[in-house]
């Protein structure tokens, strides 16, 4: 019974963890490198049809060179509304219309800037260190609830805090492995 409970423990809190990761790669994406990527425009919103809609449930997201994104609408009189919302999106993007297509160079990062994003990438994986921390405490207080009812022993709860601490742990150091990368993406270009 103990081994299945330990084993339930740590798919949940590898699971919760998970999620402050894969939240914290969503961030990174949307952080403006000056390479191109179709995740840019993943918090753009445009108005069709009278409602807001994500951008790409209006049009086809691509990356064809490495500093232009081009987005192929689906509906022609979504055209103005697109580029419209590229523009007003605070991304400092100006998106050019051609047909069908709308086209967004990317500018070139000044260094400035490259600092701004350094900085909200530390935030960010701040972030995510703050959450995965906080699914280690609620194992660790479930460990110790199961102790207090005494469902398990001193021994047996000891051996699953160390076993939490281990996976907070990995968490921790691959956060700080994304965020050296990301780091060194937004350094390079």
């Amino acid at each position: 019974m103990a081994t299945a409970d330990l084993n339930s423990l740590k798919q949940d809190i590898t699971r919760r963890m998970d999620g402050a990761l894969e939240t914290l790669r969503r961030e990174f994406a949307g952080l403006r490198t000056g390479r191109a990527h179709p995740g840019l425009l993943d918090p753009v919103k445009v108005i069709a049809y009278g409602t807001e809609m994500p951008l790409n449930q209006v049009g086809t997201v691509g990356a064809p060179e490495p500093r232009m994104l081009t987005v192929q609408v689906w509906d022609k009189s979504m055209i103005s509304a697109v580029e419209k919302a590229i523009r007003d999106s605070g991304l400092g993007l100006n998106p050019a219309t051609d047909g069908m297509l709308v086209r967004v160079p990317i500018p070139q990062l000044t260094t400035e800037r490259r600092n701004e994003l350094a900085k909200l990438a530390h935030k960010y994986a701040e972030g995510a260190k703050i959450s995965v921390r906080g699914v280690r405490r609620d194992g660790m207080e479930q460990i110790k609830g199961h102790e207090k009812k005494h469902e398990i022993g001193e021994d047996l709860a000891k051996n699953w805090a160390d076993e939490v601490q281990k996976l907070t742990d990995q968490f921790i150091k691959k956060v700080d492995e994304t965020l050296t990368d990301k780091e060194k993406d937004i350094r390079q270009v």
